[in-house]
């Protein structure tokens, strides 16, 4: 039920000349009073306007002469002389549309507190206060827990797996050409060759996740080189090259043929596609900082972190680093800026070396004779908590469910806020009914004053007692003044004088 202050009641103003304290109105047929700002129409009486029964009280039925929109809160404006429908939408569609654009504001944790005398009156209440605090609890953690998988996910994460990596080669004899006879067509003679396959797969357990995609053997190469005996099949077909490029078709393996039926020494060269990329430090920085092959940051964090360890920061420019005997060897300078060392370190970087395999392709065993060597390399492959720190931050189903159970409990929390309203107001009609309706009749009537826009109180302003009031001499002095004050102006203005 709305309440309101009432209106300003009229104080004793001081005895004194009234053009010097008070500034009198300018409109005819307007009185004013003391404490109040603003004037008040003259009326013989005053007659209440006619009210209309409701089941929640008293409305005001408005003037004929004042349109009123309940959606907009007073008279209808009208623009171009044309005046704008009044709203004929029932008060359920009303209400129905109030509720869902409250439903469509955001939910804060405020709203699913319950009032403490709702905890008073139902102390099994306070299991649900427990489990709000311990969901605060929780939605922090996992905040918190987002945010840090979101950094991590920024950095690399990778973990080293062992690559098998299988080269075998067979043995194919010659073979003599035959000629046609009655038992059938002929066959053509063909020289004794070798092949050589060279595969690989990472050790891992297949069976543990049997729906995950494997990565063709290639995927882990940027270049691979098998370099054949070069007395054997000369300076232009010793080498087999392969390189990889930006339309490059992943494959399982890589094969070679050539003819021949001699054992044949081969050197197979596999340079690792780092991702990202790594490089080889000079010799003498390697053993400075013991790190042979790495990454750009982690090469400039190893040499920032040797600085930090023998203390060659310059203690007045901390912008410059004093070499020692190390550093200026490798540098070939005693101080430099930190600025300047990812330009000076480019010289220092290197391509990672190779991975070498010497390999001897084997023609002995007898006819398609299969020989296998096996290799184990390490590798980085990108970690699998990672795939699963995505899906969690890419899920929405949780999301959704947490979003439903919370409108549940906004609603839950205001339908108890609305009993709990309604539980007061029959108590406080219960205990005493008398002042219950005495200070209800009051709120009514401020509201009433308020939508009828009436000034004053005209309840009072109806029994003659309200105008002996001390302060009714100084309102009529200043009614006069007022007047004489007029018929100045107008005399003035008929005579053609100005006030100077």
């Amino acid at each position: 039920m709305a309440q309101r202050f009432p209106g300003a009641v009229p104080s004793q103003v001081p005895a004194g000349p009234p053009q010097q304290r008070y500034a009198p109105p300018q409109q005819p047929g307007m009185r004013q009073y003391p404490g109040q700002s603003y004037p008040v129409q003259q009326r013989s009486g005053y007659t209440p306007p006619p009210t209309m029964a409701t089941s929640g009280g008293t409305m005001m039925q408005r003037p004929p002469q004042q349109p009123y929109s309940p959606m907009r809160g007073g008279p209808m404006q009208t623009q171009q002389g044309v005046k704008r429908p009044a709203d004929t939408r029932t008060l359920q569609q009303q209400k129905s549309e109030y509720t869902h654009s409250t439903n469509k504001k955001k939910k804060k944790l405020a709203d699913k507190i319950l009032p403490q005398k709702v905890r008073d009156l139902v102390p099994e209440s306070q299991a649900y206060m427990d489990l709000l605090a311990f969901e605060r609890k929780l939605d922090s953690t996992i905040m918190r827990k987002r945010l840090d998988i979101q950094e991590a996910l920024k950095r690399p994460m990778k973990q080293k797996r062992k690559l098998r990596i299988f080269i075998s080669n067979t043995f194919y004899p010659s073979k003599e050409p035959v000629a046609d006879g009655p038992e059938g067509p002929g066959q053509e003679g063909s020289v004794a060759s070798w092949e050589l396959r060279v595969e690989g797969r990472l050790l891992e357990d297949s069976k543990n996740d049997p729906n995950k995609v494997k990565r063709k053997f290639s995927s882990f190469f940027k270049s691979l080189v098998i370099e054949l005996d070069k007395e054997l099949y000369g300076p232009d077909n010793h080498l087999v090259e392969w390189h990889r490029t930006l339309t490059t078709q992943e494959t399982d393996g890589f094969q070679v043929k050539r003819p021949g039926d001699k054992n044949v020494r081969c050197t197979i060269l596999l340079l690792l596609d780092y991702q990202p990329l790594q490089f080889k430090l000079d010799p003498r920085l390697a053993r400075l900082l013991g790190v042979h092959t790495q990454t750009r940051p982690v090469i400039i964090s190893a040499l920032w972190q040797y600085i930090k360890t023998h203390r060659l920061q310059d203690a007045h420019e901390r912008e410059y680093i004093v070499c020692d005997k190390y550093l200026e060897q490798i540098f070939s300078c005693q101080r430099m800026k930190f600025a300047e060392i990812p330009q000076r370190l480019n010289p220092l970087l290197h391509p990672p070396d190779p991975i070498v395999i010497n390999h001897v392709i084997s023609v002995e065993g007898g006819a398609e004779s299969k020989q296998t060597a096996c290799y184990d390399i390490d590798v980085e492959v990108d970690d699998t908590l990672k795939t699963q720190m995505n899906n969690f931050l890419l899920s929405t189903a949780s999301q959704q469910e947490i979003q439903g159970l919370d409108s549940k409990i906004h609603e839950t929390v205001d339908t108890i806020n609305q009993l709990k309203t309604n539980r007061e107001f029959f108590l406080s009609f219960a205990k005493d009914p008398q002042h219950f309706i005495h200070k209800w009749i009051i709120s009514q009537m401020r509201d009433l004053k308020a939508m009828t826009d009436v000034v004053g109180n005209p309840e009072e302003e109806r029994r003659s007692d309200f105008f002996y009031q001390p302060w009714a001499q100084e309102a009529v002095c200043r009614y006069f003044y007022t007047k004489v004050q007029q018929k100045r102006a107008e005399l003035e203005q008929a005579l053609g004088i100005r006030n100077n």
